[in-house]
């Protein structure tokens, strides 16, 4: 928990908007599709969801690493954003549970940060210029070489990166003689999905996302679950055509986020990228069914066309954000489909939406 040196570093954006701050991390250079998170608390879980891939992200909260890190407060093996930009890093921590310094695991884990920058600023210019790459150095903070490095990334529009953040090998999650069986589909499942499922006596083989759904049918499954995962949901036909052999069966089938944005593909429905995405633990939902409001966990930056959810015949919108009016869920007249935009096992977050587990599992039930 000792302090530690820092040296000058630099976050750059595509557009040249330049802050200056000092090293947090590993010393190093990273870049990745700039985004910002709301949430005040879960930095740990945040870091390792594996929605982040290809991502750097701006913490809105003024102190990260007050609480420090413990081992079991990841979604999943390892962190997942490309970089970190934070504006006061806290190397002093105050939690009993705590294992490492938030230092200790960054540098455990290779990834490379910034701190002391103006968070502020940062996210204010993105929620007006909206997503970009970028870039974090510590190895130098040559504008102009920086420049050069960062036109070399791809943009997000269009990156298929679900498969690399997959499972490469089935495996399973719960009790072999629970009552209901349910395929995972893995484009970047995280840990508390998971647990809520098989906490609902179920019993899961989570499997590649590239798996053809052929091979998934000894199982003899009771349902299907279409997971949360990063990248262009338009550049994943191979999900979209397992998603459409899904409905076929007619089995009943969840999906969240990403998961939503394949179901909506697989029923003719057109994805977005979003001007700068939704990602905290405090978005306003409501629940059309109920009429009830859910405040809950959210991470994705591209989403369906509302448009043509409303033309399609067999797609009931059940869920609306009440920040912007955006699609947060839906299900299908005709199959024993549904998902949603947003994330209710939440960790972190309120746990409000976690009935939709519940569905599900009765779902499977009728």
């Amino acid at each position: 928990m000792e302090n530690f040196e820092k040296v000058p570093a630099v976050i750059l954006l595509a557009d040249g908007t330049a802050f200056n701050g000092y090293s947090a991390g590993k010393i190093g250079t990273t870049t990745g599709e700039i985004c910002f998170n709301t949430g005040m608390t879960g930095y740990q879980e945040i870091f390792t969801d594996p929605s982040y891939y290809g991502q750097i992200l701006v913490m809105t909260n003024a102190h990260i690493g007050n609480y420090g890190t413990y081992k079991e407060d990841v979604e999943s093996n390892s962190i997942k954003i490309s970089g970190l930009a934070v504006k006061n890093f806290t190397n002093q921590y105050s939690r009993r549970l705590t294992q490492d310094s938030i230092q200790d695991y960054l540098l455990d884990e290779s990834l490379v940060a910034i701190s002391d920058v103006d968070t502020r600023a940062i996210v204010r210019h993105i929620r007006s210029k909206g997503a970009m790459n970028c870039i974090i150095s510590s190895e130098t903070t040559d504008i102009a070489e920086l420049t050069k490095k960062l036109k070399e990334v791809p943009d997000m529009n269009g990156l298929e990166l679900a498969s690399l953040v997959s499972t490469q090998t089935p495996y399973f999650i719960g009790n072999a003689d629970a009552e209901k069986k349910v395929i995972v589909y893995d484009f970047g499942v995280k840990k508390s999905i998971l647990e809520n499922i098989s906490l609902r006596g179920c019993y899961l083989k989570v499997v590649p996302a590239k798996t053809a759904f052929e091979e998934t049918e000894d199982f003899k499954a009771d349902g299907y679950f279409i997971s949360n995962g990063p990248g262009d949901p338009a550049s994943m036909g191979y999900a979209v055509e397992t998603v459409k052999k899904i409905l076929n069966k007619d089995v009943p089938l969840f999906g969240i986020c990403l998961g939503q944005q394949l179901l909506g593909l697989a029923n003719g429905v057109s994805t977005y990228k979003m001007h700068h995405g939704h990602r905290g633990c405090n978005h306003p939902v409501k629940n059309l069914i109920t009429g009830l409001c859910e405040i809950t966990t959210q991470n994705h930056g591209f989403n369906i066309r509302e448009e043509e959810v409303r033309a399609s015949k067999n797609m009931e919108v059940t869920h609306m954000n009440l920040n912007d009016n955006t699609i947060e869920g839906f299900r299908l007249t005709d199959k024993k489909a549904f998902s949603v935009q947003y994330h209710p096992e939440a960790t972190p977050g309120p746990h409000d939406a976690r009935y939709l587990f519940d569905e599900f599992v009765k779902l499977m039930k009728v």
